[in-house]
């Protein structure tokens, strides 16, 4: 649902070792071939990875999967991972930007180390690919993972991922494992395609429609959404028989929680409320693309003076 915003270049030479950078690059083949060993990653898998950099994933990769798909941005560095795996055979270095990448309609796999300041763009674009990754394993930011699966609350891309996808930290590194050495702590997150997912595909539109339009209606409780979308006869089923606070806010509810709200309105819902949540997502998607444009044309404008 998010905007995917513009990566800066890596060839700043003032840019510091943190989270602003491109990209902190893993030191250690060996910690590279003991993650791999505890994923579910085997030799029947063709496996893309996000920002190779120097190689020492991709290497790995190499020895364990049928085919390895690099995608690396910086020409410099994917002309010398051309060089390095020139003999490789299942190696294919594809120098351009991921997030510009035509991921494939086969079953395939992600790992990687990912560009920091990119993250939510690359999770939104394997998460809403038309054929999701069946497991990925991507390095980042903990904060970040910690977002994606959802503490210290849910939020409304939680809420939109959880249905399709699990999500789990499975490793915690040390900042020492990087060079540069990140000044953020670094984790493991693996986000897992659900088989079958927790929402029927039929009800897949009709969920992020109702998600979105409780999130963003900004009332100052779930009870006051809700009471265009249910009769009061039916708030108090909520309030009583589905055990939902309907005063806090929609942060506050678990993924469960939702799904049965969620059950429970397409089992009641009338027209109006159908036509009043029909739509939400894609408006805001709209508007989020509005905002971009009007941010990318203001820094246009700030460059150009």
């Amino acid at each position: 649902m998010s905007s995917l915003p513009s990566r800066p270049s890596r060839s700043t030479s003032s840019c510091r070792p943190d989270i602003r950078c491109s990209q902190n690059f893993l030191r250690e083949p060996r910690l590279v071939a003991a993650l791999l060993e505890k994923s579910s990653i085997s030799r029947d898998d063709i496996v893309y990875e996000i920002g190779p950099g120097k190689g020492i994933i991709t290497g790995q990769l190499a020895r364990r999967c049928k085919r390895v798909i690099a995608v690396e941005k910086d020409p410099r560095l994917a002309a010398l991972l051309a060089q390095q795996f020139a003999d490789t055979p299942n190696v294919t270095i594809h120098p351009g930007d991921f997030l510009r990448y035509p991921l494939p309609c086969a079953p395939y796999k992600v790992f990687a180390n990912i560009p920091f300041n990119i993250t939510a763009a690359i999770v939104s674009s394997l998460t809403t690919a038309e054929r999701p990754p069946d497991d990925a394993y991507l390095a980042m930011q903990q904060e970040a993972a910690e977002m994606f699966i959802g503490l210290p609350r849910e939020s409304l891309r939680t809420v939109l991922l959880k249905p399709w996808f699990e999500m789990e930290i499975v490793h915690r590194f040390r900042r020492t494992d990087f060079l540069p050495a990140p000044r953020v702590d670094v984790v493991m997150l693996r986000l897992r395609k659900r088989g079958p997912p927790l929402i029927h595909n039929r009800d897949k539109r009709c969920f992020r429609d109702f998600a979105v339009y409780v999130f963003t209606h900004r009332q100052p409780s779930l009870g006051c959404t809700l009471k265009r979308l249910f009769s009061r006869p039916q708030l108090d089923h909520v309030r009583r028989e589905l055990g939902i606070d309907l005063d806090a806010t929609p942060t506050f509810l678990t993924i469960e929680q939702w799904l049965t709200l969620f059950a429970y309105f397409t089992a009641v819902a009338n027209e109006r409320a159908l036509r009043l949540i029909a739509g939400s997502a894609q408006r805001l998607i709209q508007q989020q693309g509005r905002l971009e444009k009007h941010h990318r044309t203001r820094r246009a404008w700030q460059c150009h003076w």
